[in-house]
């Protein structure tokens, strides 16, 4: 995922965080959060769980934030 602000310094500086995920799926994928990069921590397997959905939240240094839906 990528977020962009274009405030200067500490407000301008976005982190990425799970806003929403179930234990499965944070067993399964690991973000960074600096970078938002979504990764595996395991192979999936589609019989074990055919869909998973994660809600990210990105925050700037200040009080701003969005979130999105990967699914």
């Amino acid at each position: 995922l990528t977020a962009t602000d274009p405030d200067e310094g500490l407000n301008g500086h976005v982190k990425y965080s799970f806003k929403k995920t179930t234990k499965k799926a944070s067993q399964v994928f690991q973000l960074d959060s600096e970078t938002g990069a979504i990764t595996l921590l395991r192979p999936l397997d589609f019989e074990e769980t055919a869909l998973y959905e994660l809600e990210v939240q990105a925050n700037d240094g200040g009080t701003l934030s969005d979130t999105a839906k990967v699914a």
